[in-house]
């Protein structure tokens, strides 16, 4: 059963309606929001000037006449305005729904009515490159998601789309075996150094054309399965998951090998995926080039806007390996829905690989196929965030200098403590916890469709809506209750009153957690989670400040504080946690 309040009220309201103006009035939306002016305003009444006679003000009269909140909202219920009614909860009902909170593991966020199985595409690196900063915003967008939309009961599978296949892979092994075979030659075998291999293949690739015939000869045996070029390839391969699986378990992203479906996955497949195209008749030759034209895009003349399936020359593109993850997902995986966190500029042509998935019949409602896009991160002078030589940034080095930046205020703040400091080994972990918040935070905290300027004194100020301040707010919760010396499941049996403004405004926002998390789910938008617990850090303080919990005025009125703190700190943590951010206990 629902704590909301506004699911609540809404039951309340749409039994109203249906007694004011008849059965036909079910379905009708009961328009509550938060409100300024009360605790909820129901706005429903001027809804409904369409469908009731009079004005709204005398339809929202005749709905307050029906309301039976006796039990949950102080009345009389004020009419406002031109027709609003203003709401405002009973402090026992208030506590009563923050008690349940405090005794739920889930904090009142129910499990979805209808589990899917959702598909989700992100990260997406290169084979034989570094991840650079580019793949920052997919990893973290894309793990926040997984983890909300398994947190409300669905079946996730998260996709990594490696790029492990194709022309280049015919120059990189050409190039191995020209060193020998040995892929760490020269030096250890970090990621590095085959950012270096990697670019010393295309540098030989350019400049040798018979080195250049050799790779696109190798390309041939590879494609053929030639299993000595496989093995070259799987070596190259394995070396670049060392890397990826650093820099996610760094970042505290959610990706093992166990669910990278790579452009190799799929290889084997186009062949199958564009005979059905053709067979469909959904197919047409252009330039020689087998192409799609589905309905609804057009080119810069104006005219019909191709997606080629086959090449000229009969390879095929990665419109075919989209085309063929796509069949598969919805296939093969069964989805109910393939969410695609791929940066904005890639909308169009994802559009077009979804209309496509449906004049073949691989998509169907209620399947649905979703882009999540999202903007570029910028440097502080308004350009993309590139490296000091003006190359793209190394994603470990990013997130090194996160850690060694953390540390350093970390250290100075540890060194200035009177009482209880951290002990030194523990310094680097809060360090890493920080300083990965901080990166995070900023990224998930913007409207996900535009850019955002990547500022470290900013991200890491412990003040602000930043990563850092909710952690200690959190902390600071958590310090309170190690004081008070009492167990959790001491503080989930004290008896909760609401007396206090600040008290009502804590439990207000407490309550508007499980709503939060369905949001999030529903818009696949983590700003808003991010809003929410920056609001409730903020109505934390307030209450800290003006409500004395371990020097309160009664033993009640402390059990009561302390609940409120350790709801408190339980919802912070399961909310950084949906973002992929920890939250330490002691900072």
């Amino acid at each position: 059963m629902s704590i909301d309040p506004i699911d609540i009220l809404g039951a309340r309201v749409t039994a109203a309606l249906v007694s004011a103006f008849g059965a036909d009035f079910a379905d009708v939306d009961p328009a509550l929001r938060r409100s300024e002016h009360a605790d909820y305003q129901c706005n429903v009444a001027l809804a409904l000037k369409k469908r009731v006679p009079g004005n709204p003000r005398e339809t929202a009269a005749k709905i307050a006449a029906a309301l039976e909140v006796a039990d949950v909202c102080e009345l009389p219920i004020e009419i406002a305005g031109p027709g609003f009614l203003n709401l405002k909860l009973r402090s026992d009902f208030l506590a009563a729904q923050v008690q349940k909170q405090t005794r739920d593991e889930r904090l009142g966020a129910l499990l979805t009515g209808r589990p899917e199985t959702i598909v989700i595409d992100y990260s997406a690196p290169n084979i034989a490159k570094e991840m650079h900063v580019g793949h920052l915003r997919s990893s973290i967008i894309g793990d926040a998601l997984a983890r909300t939309l398994e947190f409300v009961g669905n079946n996730v599978i998260r996709q990594n789309h490696l790029g492990d296949w194709g022309t280049p892979f015919g120059m990189l092994i050409e190039h191995l075996i020209d060193l020998g075979g040995d892929l760490e030659k020269g030096g250890d075998s970090n990621v590095s150094d085959l950012g270096a291999f990697y670019r010393s293949a295309r540098a030989k690739f350019d400049a040798e054309p018979t080195f250049a015939e050799r790779s696109r000869s190798r390309v041939v045996l590879l494609q053929a399965g030639d299993e000595q070029t496989l093995s070259l390839w799987r070596r190259i391969v394995e070396q670049s998951h060392l890397h990826f699986n650093a820099v996610y378990q760094k970042l505290g992203v959610g990706l093992t090998r166990e669910h990278a479906a790579g452009e190799s996955l799929f290889n084997p497949m186009l062949a199958g995926v564009v005979a059905e195209l053709e067979a469909k008749g959904i197919t047409s030759v252009d330039q020689g080039a087998l192409c799609v034209f589905p309905p609804g895009f057009k080119g810069k003349d104006g005219g019909p806007f191709p997606l080629i399936v086959r090449k000229s020359d009969g390879g095929y593109g990665y419109a075919a390996t989209d085309l063929a993850a796509i069949k598969y997902r919805f296939q093969t995986l069964k989805a109910d829905r393939a969410i695609y966190v791929v940066g904005s500029p890639q909308a169009q042509h994802l559009s077009m690989i979804y209309k496509v998935a449906e004049m073949a019949g691989w998509l169907a409602p209620p399947q649905v196929a979703k882009h999540v896009g999202f903007g570029s991160v910028l440097g502080e002078d308004g350009k993309i965030l590139k490296s000091r030589a003006g190359e793209a940034l190394s994603l470990l080095d990013l997130l090194c200098e996160a850690d060694e930046r953390a540390l350093a205020t970390v250290k100075e703040k540890n060194a200035e403590r009177r009482d209880d400091p951290l002990a030194p080994e523990d310094e680097p972990k809060v360090a890493h916890a920080i300083g990965m918040a901080a990166i995070k935070y900023a990224d998930l905290s913007s409207d996900r469709v535009k850019d955002y300027v990547f500022a470290w004194d900013r991200m890491l100020a412990a003040n602000g809506n930043t990563g850092p301040y909710l952690q200690y707010a959190h902390a600071r919760t958590c310090s309170i209750i190690k004081k008070s010396r009492e167990t959790r499941a001491g503080l989930a049996a004290n008896q909760i009153a609401i007396v206090t403004p600040e008290e009502r405004a804590l439990a207000l926002a407490l309550l508007a957690f499980p709503r939060t998390i369905h949001d999030v789910a529903t818009s696949l938008e983590p700003h808003r989670l991010c809003g929410y617990l920056f609001d409730l850090a903020s109505m934390f303080s307030s209450f800290f400040a003006a409500c004395p919990v371990l020097k309160a005025d009664s033993a009640a009125e402390r059990a009561s504080r302390l609940a409120l703190c350790d709801v408190t700190a339980r919802v912070m943590k399961q909310g950084l946690g949906l973002l992929g951010i920890e939250a330490p206990e002691r900072m």
